[in-house]
């Protein structure tokens, strides 16, 4: 009940269109038994008696029924495919929107290719439920009520030989739908896990063939689609061993009728007419039993994939914009504060006790082991978390009270793992900031030292980009993420480890232009090499979610700790132990 609810909620102004072809489904299923109570009385008013005064006004109401029936029809296939398609377009739009404003703890939890089966296979069920099931259950309904009341009408004994089978068919009906639900569910699930693994092959067919892992991913994708098959063919068998019985049960009627309805012949208590009408109408009793199973296993696969829909529906982000949060009245200058800042996720202590400061426009340098909470702790700045314990804040706001779009626009990063979009070298550069002219748009390229390869690629700017930047060198896609990041003109430029695949000449050209940005920013700047950030006003040192070092690079160096082993090891200087010990 609640998921009809829900898909008439997201009819929204399309309901008319569903009511008129149910409404529809109904009077023309009902129009079915006209011409056998026509051709009834053609055999008991006309044939019979030999009257032949009403032969051709009951031939051409005949055909003006039907006519009438097929017009309707066709009006009613129309509202209906008119209708589903719009609440798929509407759904599909709202679920993609819903997917849009989710956090991190949504996309580790649901796999990439169960929300692509999510957004493509279960809304194709749900427009097929709307268009078909819906009225094939309403045809069925009234074609056996209609149908059933009609014969009581004209023999109420041979009708309820008729119906003595019924009961039969719903107790089999009831026990075929308990057993097919989880294993549709199960399909589903197999389904979800094939697309997942086929979707990740995809995506990271570089790696695959890096380690020539070709076979290994051929035997796993072989795993998962025997698996989608064998429980295919298991569920599909289900529905052939239930069928035949209710083509049993159903062919029954037409037996019960010759029997039944032949001895009520002899014993002159029903007409030639009557006999002809029961065996007419005996198909409009048997067809909606025998769609009974083909409804009921639709039903359930409807069930299967709306629950997915549902669940991504209802799924409420942990990062929300709280109800407080006030658009600033100035842009952000960038003043950055840490104060008692501690980040728990799950149950790993990921920061403690972070209290720090970068004055706006200055330049804040995070070194530290991997898994020391670099990543992490600018990931607060933009609310990717939020703090467990502590406040952070920019202009002594607190980032939960600045509204989430602004923040982000604000805040922009740069990230070691580049993603680039399929779209042309400028389109990449200008996505956060489309109204950018040509100019603006080398102007950041020359800042992120791109603008020379990009101008020595085919068609420039123009070129076009494969999936996920391939055809650039590494340090070609962290120098178009650059661009792509100061493109924003942010008040903090957050860049993790982004020129760890140039040269040492570019990252001075880099480094360089950093310093001598045309817009007031503040720049934190995460990096494994001491050259990234030994011009940093404030370098710390991070290790198991603490800060263990702080200062300049001078004064970190004074201090012959970690930051002074790493520098050691990078400038060649001998017998010096890289932690500090």
């Amino acid at each position: 009940m609640f998921r009809l609810k829900w898909l008439w909620k997201y009819m929204g102004n399309k309901r008319h269109l569903f009511v008129i072809g149910m409404i529809l489904s109904a009077v023309t299923s009902s129009m079915l038994i006209i011409n056998p109570m026509l051709s009834q009385k053609l055999i008991d008013e006309v044939i019979t008696p030999q009257n032949t005064t009403l032969l051709l006004p009951l031939l051409g109401a005949m055909m003006v029924v039907q006519l009438v029936r097929l017009v309707l029809r066709y009006v009613m296939v129309i509202c209906l495919e008119k209708n589903s398609q719009q609440m798929i377009d509407d759904v599909r739009r709202k679920m993609f929107d819903v997917i849009q404003n989710q956090d991190h703890v949504f996309f580790n939890r649901i796999r990439t290719g169960d929300l692509m089966t999510r957004m493509t296979n279960d809304l194709d069920m749900i427009r097929h439920s709307l268009a078909w099931i819906s009225y094939v259950s309403v045809d069925s309904i009234v074609i056996f009520v209609v149908t059933l009341i009609y014969l009581l009408v004209v023999d109420w004994k041979l009708t309820l030989c008729l119906a003595a089978i019924t009961p039969f068919i719903l107790i089999i009906t009831r026990i075929f739908s308990k057993i097919i639900h989880p294993m549709y569910v199960n399909l589903r699930e197999r389904l979800s896990s094939l697309n997942t693994v086929a979707q990740e092959n995809i995506a990271g067919n570089r790696v695959v063939k890096a380690f020539a892992r070709e076979e290994f991913e051929k035997e796993k994708f072989d795993e998962k689609n025997r698996q989608f098959r064998d429980v295919n063919l298991k569920t599909t068998y289900v529905g052939v061993k239930f069928n035949p019985v209710i083509d049993l049960l159903s062919q029954l009627l037409t037996i019960i009728t010759l029997l039944a309805g032949g001895l009520f012949m002899m014993n002159g208590e029903l007409t030639a007419g009557e006999m002809l009408a029961f065996s007419s109408l005996t198909w409009a009793l048997a067809t909606p039993l025998k769609n009974l199973a083909m409804i009921i296993n639709d039903i359930q696969r409807f069930s299967a994939s709306s629950s997915m829909i549902i669940e991504i529906f209802y799924s409420q982000p942990t990062i929300v914009q709280h109800a407080s949060a006030k658009e600033p009245d100035h842009r952000l200058r960038g003043d950055i504060r840490f104060e008692n800042v501690n980040l728990k996720l799950g149950k790993n202590q990921v920061l403690q006790d972070i209290n720090l400061h970068v004055p706006a426009g200055k330049t804040l340098g995070i070194m530290g082991t991997t898994g020391s909470g670099k990543t992490s702790l600018i990931n607060l700045l933009n609310r990717f978390y939020d703090v467990t314990e502590g406040c952070v804040s920019i202009d002594g706001i607190d980032v939960r009270e600045i509204p989430l779009s602004t923040l982000r626009r604000s805040v922009s990063m740069a990230m070691q793992d580049v993603f680039l979009f399929s779209d042309t070298v400028e389109g990449n550069i200008a996505y956060g900031n489309t109204e950018m002219t040509f100019d603006e748009v080398r102007a950041c390229a020359k800042a992120a030292d791109a603008d020379g390869f990009i101008n020595r690629m085919e068609d420039g700017y123009d070129t076009l980009i494969g999936e996920r930047g391939v055809g650039l060198s590494g340090g070609q896609r962290q120098r178009i993420s650059l661009a792509r990041a100061l493109a924003m003109k942010p008040s903090i430029l957050v860049l993790d480890d982004t020129t760890s695949a140039v040269d040492m000449e570019t990252e001075k050209y880099i480094q360089h232009q950093l310093r001598n940005l045309p817009f007031p920013c503040t720049r934190v700047m995460i990096a494994q090499k001491v050259s990234s950030v030994q011009d940093a006003d404030e370098i710390i040192i991070l290790d198991e979610g603490k800060i263990i070092e702080r200062g300049t690079h001078e004064e970190l160096l004074a201090q012959h700790g970690y930051y002074y082993g790493i520098w050691a090891l990078q400038n060649s200087v001998e017998e010096v132990d890289p932690l500090g010990s």
